[in-house]
């Protein structure tokens, strides 16, 4: 779906959708808990039905209680009379895929891992490589990752510059064994807010899961997941793109976000304060590279130039965010300079407009949409359907604000 928004500047309440990072976990950890749970306020994008997909092959049932409420029977007592591996659908869903690989090899002794887009592409080697000491087998064909083996207690060390996600797959695999597990951060683990979010829910389903600044790590309990009633606070990350808006001059009210929330992309606020101001910034994104696609579009338009660092691994999302998001500014008449790590955003006066091409990637399609508010002529927006990854009702929002919006 490609679509031509006429600019105009946005006005209005809005409340973002529920957060994706804390869906997934509180999906996972209902189905694997001892009984039933509640999870309210849960919306299904494409990377939450990947999750609760792929649960059902694990034996999880469910039923929806009105419009956002889930109701979970966990599938951790069930009877494993399966005749081969689970074969996942991960969809597009990166956490779908690295939360879920632990599990299925703690559940059911490995599983057939597919997936669409970029996913099967996206790094796995730091499973690979505890995998190959753990004696479970792995391979990669035609776009099936196929696993064979199980989990023993013991000691998981992994590099923490990669992704946060691996992580948190083992925390919430690991309690499932017999025994107590380490989880070592190799380097600095980046993304730290994600594994605190995951310890979070594993402290609100009762298992047990401590960090050690001696280790650099983790100390993981076994234990049963408890079943728990929860509502899915509001996403930071899909309000940065409204604050993006306010800092390009639309007057926007956003509601419904917890001030105090496990979230890293919460930080958005004190960033969008940081790019209010004129002068030189430098913003680090090794907490937060979510964050990149609102923040270069507020950078687009301040005066003053913006250096955004530590964000590599952007390299690795639905698409090359580096990349994508240079090519998306440049489109509509922005400066910008992609570095190794990072961006180099040099405030203009004024966007023109132009045709952007989404990449497929639903963060750079929403920030495009975000920016055009500012531009001067229209602007086009190619693959606009990449909003259903996250945000399936962004473009129903961004009319309800006030945006002009034509499908072509």
């Amino acid at each position: 779906m490609d679509v031509q928004i006429t600019p105009r500047r946005l006005s209005g309440v809005i409340t973002p959708p529920p957060s994706k990072s804390l869906a997934h976990r509180y999906v996972i950890a209902a189905a694997l808990a001892a009984g039933v749970s509640t999870i309210k306020n849960l919306a299904l994008s494409e990377d939450i039905q990947a999750t609760l997909r792929c649960m059902a092959d694990f034996r999880c049932q469910w039923e929806w209680q009105g419009e956002d409420t889930l109701k979970v029977w966990g599938c951790v007592n069930k009877e494993r009379d399966r005749s081969g591996l689970p074969r996942l659908d991960c969809g597009e869903s990166g956490s779908t895929l690295r939360f879920l690989i632990p599990i299925a090899l703690a559940l059911e002794g490995g599983g057939e891992f597919t997936g669409r887009g970029r996913l099967m592409e996206r790094p796995l080697d730091p499973y690979f490589q505890l995998f190959d000491r753990q004696g479970v087998s792995h391979r990669l064909e035609d776009g099936v990752l196929t696993l064979e083996g199980g989990l023993r207690p013991g000691e998981y060390r992994l590099p923490g510059n990669v992704s946060s996600q691996f992580f948190t797959g083992l925390l919430m695999a690991l309690p499932l064994l017999d025994g107590p597990s380490v989880v070592v951060s190799t380097t600095k683990l980046e993304s730290a807010s994600y594994t605190s979010m995951t310890m979070g829910v594993l402290e609100r389903c009762g298992v047990r899961v401590r960090w050690s600044p001696q280790l650099n790590g983790f100390g993981v309990e076994p234990g049963v997941y408890a079943p728990f009633e929860e509502t899915v606070e509001a996403d930071w990350s899909q309000a940065a793109f409204w604050y993006a808006a306010i800092a390009l001059g639309s007057n926007l009210r956003l509601r419904g976000l917890k001030g105090q929330s496990s979230q890293g992309d919460a930080a958005v606020v004190g960033h969008y304060k940081k790019l209010s101001q004129a002068g030189e910034v430098k913003i680090d994104l090794s907490d937060c590279p979510d964050l990149l696609p609102p923040l270069a579009v507020m950078a687009s338009v301040r005066r003053g130039t913006t250096r955004f660092t530590n964000a590599a691994r952007l390299r690795l999302k639905e698409s090359d965010r580096l990349v994508t998001v240079a090519r998306m500014l440049r489109a509509l008449g922005g400066a910008v300079a992609e570095e190794e790590d990072g961006l180099t955003v040099y405030g203009v006066s004024t966007l023109p407009g132009g045709t952007v091409d989404g990449a497929n990637d639903h963060r750079v399609v929403m920030a495009a949409a975000v920016a055009a508010s500012r531009c001067q002529g229209p602007v086009t927006i190619r693959g606009a359907e990449a909003v259903r990854k996250s945000y399936p009702n962004f473009w129903r929002d961004y009319e309800a604000l006030g945006g002009a919006v034509h499908v072509l």
